[in-house]
C-alpha cells in the first residue's frame, strides 16, 4: 500500500515555559513551511508475537571456539540511515572479524556488506554525522586503539579517517553537544581490567586510563581528562539535576562504583547523588516509564532470574562471594539490577520486578507493544572458557527477558511476546526497520549469528520523528527532547547518540500510544533550548520536523 502526503502545513517556533524541568523562555521564531515525501509501508497481518530472523554477521573471536578473558564481551550494534533513504541501516561491530553493514532494502530485505578494510577489533559503535554534511558517519571503539571513524562518502562508501585530537583506547563512547556550541563533542572511558590485560600496568602510567571529555573545535578534538581509571562498560549522557543540560553517568563493572558529572557552566563537575548503583554495571539507558516528565535510569548487572536454574547453579555462588567480602559495611553497590527516578535516585527495581533478569549485557527501554508505556528488553549470556569451565562448551545459557510496562512503576515479564532467545547477546538496539511503525529488535551475539527480531504484536498505534537542522554541526539535534500530548497522556522521548550496552540509538524518535487516542501537539525542545511545535499530527506516520522548516512525511503503519 502506498500513501502520499501531498499538503502545506504550518508551524510555529514559539516561547513558553518549558513544563518538563522549568526551562526559561526560548526565542520566538517565525512562521515554517512544509515539503513532502513518499513512503513504501509493509503491510502485513499481526502475529502477537515477535517473529526471530538471522543475520549475516557473526561476531567472533581470536580463540575461535576457546573464548578468553574479556574477548567474552563481544561487540555493540548500532541502527540509524547511512545512505538517506528514508530506511533504517544496521551496523554490527566484530572482534576478529570484519565489521558488517546490513543495508536496509525494505521488507526487511538485508544486504550484507563485510568492511573492507575495518578487520574487527571494535566494541562500541554509534552511527553519527561528525562533520554535519547531511550524512551519518560510523565510529567503532576499538578493543586495544583509539575510536575508528568511517566518513560517509554519500556514495555507499566509507573512508576511514581520523577524529583529530582523539588518542585514548576507549571502550564506551556517546556523543552530544555538551559545550552548546553547536557541534558534536565526545565522551569516552575505558575499560582497565582489559587493557591491563592487553598492555599490563604501563598503559595507566602513561595517562591512558580513565575518562574522557574530548571537546569539538571545528573537526579537531581537545582533550580534558576526567578521571585517571574506569571500568567502564556503558556510558549515558541524561540530565541528572533537572538543569535543562545533558549530564554524564559512567557505568563501572566490578568493584568501582559508577562515577556521575554535571554539566555546569565552568565545564564538568564531579557528583555524588547515587544512593544505590549496580555492582557490575553492565548497561545504562533512561526513560520516562510513568509518563511524568522524568526519566528512569535502569543499569544491569548479573543476579540470576526466577527460573533460571544454570544461573542459580553457576553464577549464584559466584555472586554470594563478592557478597561475603563486603558484608559489615554500607556499600551503595548492590549486585542486582537497578532502577531509579533521576533526582529521587532510590531503587525501585525490586517493586517493580526488574531487579534480576541474568548475566545482562544491553538493556533499553522501548514501547513495544504501543500502549503509550515504555517496555524493557535485556539480551543475556555468557561465555568464557575460565568463569565456567564446567558447563558446556565454557558457556552460560540464559533466556533473554522482554518485560511490558503495566502502569504505575510496574513490569510484568511477557514470554509470550517469544524474545527469549538462548543465545549469547551482547549489543542491542530497536528501531522500525520494515516501515509498519512498530520498534524491531536488533541484538549482535557472540560466535553465533546476531538476530533481528520482527515486532508482529497486535494493537496500538505510533508517531515516529526525524529532526533536521540544517544550520547547525548538529544536524540531527542529537540532545533534543520530545514531548507529545494526546487525550490519552503525555509521551516524552530523547533523541541520544547511545545507549545500553555498546550500542548507538537512531536518531528517528518513536512514540507508541494507544489505536484510539487523538494526536493533539507535538512539542520540540531543540538542543539550544529553542522550542517548536507542530499541530497537525497523523497516527501512523513518520514526519520530519526540519529548524525552521516543518517537511511532512507521511506512510501507512497499520498491521
Amino acid at each position: 500500500m502506498h500513501i502520499t502526503f501531498n499538503q502545506r502545513i504550518v508551524a510555529t517556533t514559539f516561547s513558553l515555559l518549558l513544563t518538563l524541568h522549568g526551562m526559561p523562555p526560548a526565542p520566538r521564531g517565525t512562521l515554517i513551511s512544509v515539503s513532502t515525501h513518499t513512503f513504501r509501508p509493509a503491510a502485513q497481518s499481526c502475529e502477537d508475537h515477535f517473529i526471530a530472523h538471522d543475520l549475516d554477521h557473526v561476531t567472533t573471536v581470536p580463540g575461535g571456539q576457546k573464548v578468553r578473558s574479556f574477548e567474552a564481551n563481544g561487540g555493540g550494534v548500532a541502527i540509524n540511515d547511512l545512505d538517506n533513504d528514508g530506511d533504517l541501516d544496521i551496523v554490527l561491530a566484530n572482534h576478529a572479524g570484519s565489521n558488517t553493514i546490513l543495508w536496509n532494502e525494505g521488507a526487511l530485505n538485508f544486504r550484507a556488506e563485510h568492511m573492507a578494510g575495518v578487520q574487527g577489533n571494535a566494541r562500541a559503535v554509534t552511527i553519527v554525522d561528525v562533520d554535519a554534511d547531511g550524512w551519518q558517519d560510523i565510529v567503532f571503539s576499538g578493543v586495544k586503539s583509539a575510536p575508528v571513524y568511517m566518513h560517509n562518502e554519500h556514495n555507499g562508501r566509507f573512508v576511514q579517517q581520523f577524529l583529530g585530537g582523539v588518542g585514548k583506547p576507549v571502550y564506551a563512547i556517546n556523543w552530544a553537544d555538551i559545550n552548546g556550541d553547536g557541534d558534536l563533542d565526545l565522551l569516552g572511558a575505558t575499560y582497565d581490567a582489559s587493557l591491563l590485560t592487553d598492555y599490563g600496568q604501563e598503559f595507566i602510567t602513561s595517562g591512558s586510563a580513565g575518562v574522557f571529555y574530548y571537546e569539538n573545535r571545528a573537526g579537531n578534538f581537545k582533550l580534558h581528562v576526567l578521571a585517571t581509571g574506569a571500568q567502564a562498560l556503558a556510558l549515558l549522557l541524561v540530565d541528572l539535576n533537572a538543569d535543562g543540560h545533558l549530564d554524564l553517568w559512567v557505568g563501572n563493572d566490578f568493584a568501582v562504583p559508577d562515577q556521575v558529572w554535571y554539566w555546569q557552566p565552568v565545564g564538568w563537575q564531579r557528583a555524588f547523588p547515587l544512593k544505590t548503583m549496580s555492582y557490575s554495571t553492565m548497561s545504562l539507558d533512561a526513560g520516562d516509564i510513568d509518563n511524568d516528565g522524568i526519566n528512569e535510569v535502569f543499569s544491569s548487572d548479573m543476579k540470576p532470574y526466577a527460573g533460571d536454574e544454570q544461573g542459580q547453579i553457576a553464577l549464584q555462588p559466584i555472586l554470594d562471594t563478592l557478597n561475603a567480602g563486603r558484608a559489615g559495611y554500607k556499600d551503595p553497590q548492590i549486585t542486582a539490577n537497578v532502577l531509579q527516578s533521576v533526582g529521587a535516585f532510590v531503587n525501585t527495581a525490586p517493586a517493580a520486578g526488574v531487579e534480576a533478569t541474568g548475566w545482562s549485557w544491553s538493556s533499553k527501554f522501548g514501547d513495544l507493544d504501543q500502549d503509550g508505556l515504555l517496555d524493557l528488553y535485556v539480551v543475556n549470556g555468557f561465555i568464557e572458557q575460565g568463569t565456567f569451565r564446567q558447563l558446556p562448551n565454557h558457556e552460560l545459557v540464559e533466556e533473554n527477558q522482554a518485560f511490558r510496562n503495566l502502569g504505575g512503576g510496574r513490569f510484568d515479564p511477557a514470554p509470550q511476546w517469544r524474545l527469549g532467545s538462548l543465545r549469547s547477546g551482547r549489543g542491542m538496539s530497536m528501531a522500525d526497520l520494515d516501515g509498519d511503525g512498530d520498534l524491531d529488535i536488533v541484538v549482535n551475539n557472540l560466535a553465533t549469528p546476531s538476530q533481528l527480531f520482527e515486532n508482529q504484536l497486535c494493537g496500538g498505534s505510533s508517531l515516529q520523528v526525524d529532526l533536521d537542522w540544517p544550520e547547525s554541526h548538529n544536524r540531527f539535534a542529537i540532545g533534543a527532547r520530545l514531548m507529545l500530548v494526546t487525550d490519552r497522556g503525555t509521551y516524552y522521548r530523547d533523541v541520544k547518540a547511545s545507549s545500553g550496552y555498546l550500542s548507538g540509538d537512531p536518531s528517528r524518535v518513536h512514540f507508541g500510544f494507544p489505536a484510539d487516542a487523538a494526536l493533539q501537539r507535538l512539542e520540540v525542545r531543540w538542543p539550544d533550548g529553542e522550542l517548536s511545535e507542530v499541530t497537525t499530527l497523523t497516527q501512523n506516520t513518520l514526519i520530519t520536523v526540519t529548524r525552521d522548516g516543518l517537511v511532512f512525511n507521511a506512510q501507512s503503519n497499520s498491521h
